[in-house]
C-alpha cells in the first residue's frame, strides 16, 4: 500500500487503516466504539479523505471548547 489517500488504496485497504488505528477499543469504553467507526465511513466508502473527516471532527471540538 502506497499510502492513506482514497486513490491510493482500495476498500479494503482503507477498511484495514481505520482497524489498524482504532485497535481494540471494545474495551476502553462502553459504545463509543461504533460512533468512532461511523466517524470513518465515509473514508471506507471512498467519499471523504481522512484528513477532512480529522479536520471536521477538530473544528466541533473547537466550538464545543
Amino acid at each position: 500500500m502506497s499510502g492513506y489517500l482514497i486513490k491510493d488504496t482500495t476498500r479494503e485497504e482503507r477498511e484495514r487503516i481505520i482497524a489498524d488505528s482504532i485497535g481494540n477499543i471494545s474495551g476502553l469504553c462502553d459504545g463509543c466504539s461504533a460512533g468512532i467507526i461511523d466517524m470513518y465511513q465515509p473514508y471506507i466508502d471512498g467519499k471523504k479523505e481522512l484528513r477532512d473527516i480529522n479536520r471536521d471532527f477538530a473544528d466541533r471540538r473547537n466550538v464545543d471548547a
